[in-house]
């Protein structure tokens, strides 16, 4: 059973759909904590409602930016879990702390990475005029959605897209994209040399897949 931290910032609907790919048995895993730098994010009000522990850690508290980062790594090496779940988290890891982690960390981006990095890819992707944006789902390392690509997934750009039609179109497929990468790691099917990243058959599995 993979056992996840959830780091969020804002509604949680990847961690809605990781949530119910657990209760429908589709992903053998539980979360053990759901994280949060905002007070009021609606997915710690939804953890709580499933019963999960929700914890606020507040980065403006006196000790400063290294402060939050080291509290923040020092509950969840308190907690435990085998890997870190980046569920549309706003405050960019300082790597320097987290690296020590020793598990793999994952994110997902709204956009085909490494083109269109950054919190405005959809309106970014519009802009260039691509026939093609989607999702990305990464290993986080010390850059801005620079970390190795676990998957991808293509989501076509329609002649009148604005942001909104485009970002609800490509968070459809996150919902899906994220609780399938984490079966991957579960299953122990995830494979990593350097940037490349190979996902096994279910037929190859192997133990110790995770990142």
């Amino acid at each position: 059973m993979l056992a996840m931290i959830v780091l969020v910032s804002g509604r949680g609907s990847n961690l809605m759909s990781i949530q119910a790919a657990i209760e429908k048995g589709a992903l053998d895993g539980r979360i053990n904590a759901v994280i949060s730098n905002k007070r009021e994010a609606a997915a710690l009000a939804f953890a709580k409602e499933k019963g999960l522990p929700a914890v606020w850690m507040n980065p403006k508290e006196e000790d400063g930016r290294m402060g939050y980062e080291n509290r923040l790594f020092s509950e969840i090496e308190k907690i435990g879990s085998d890997c870190l779940v980046l569920a549309g988290y706003s405050f960019l890891l300082n790597w320097d702390v987290f690296r020590h982690y020793g598990k793999p960390i994952l994110n997902i981006h709204p956009a085909l990475l490494p083109a269109f990095p950054g919190m405005t890819a959809q309106r970014d992707a519009l802009a260039y005029g691509v026939k093609y944006s989607g999702c990305t789902v990464h290993f986080v390392d010390g850059g801005m959605d620079s970390g190795p690509i676990i998957a991808q997934k293509p989501v076509p750009v329609m002649d009148l897209d604005d942001e909104e039609r485009l970002s609800a179109r490509i968070l459809a497929e996150e919902h899906k994209l994220y609780p399938e990468v984490l079966t991957w790691l579960a299953r122990g099917r995830i494979r990593r040399d350097g940037r490349i990243v190979r996902v096994l058959p279910d037929d190859a599995e192997e133990g110790g897949g995770r990142g």
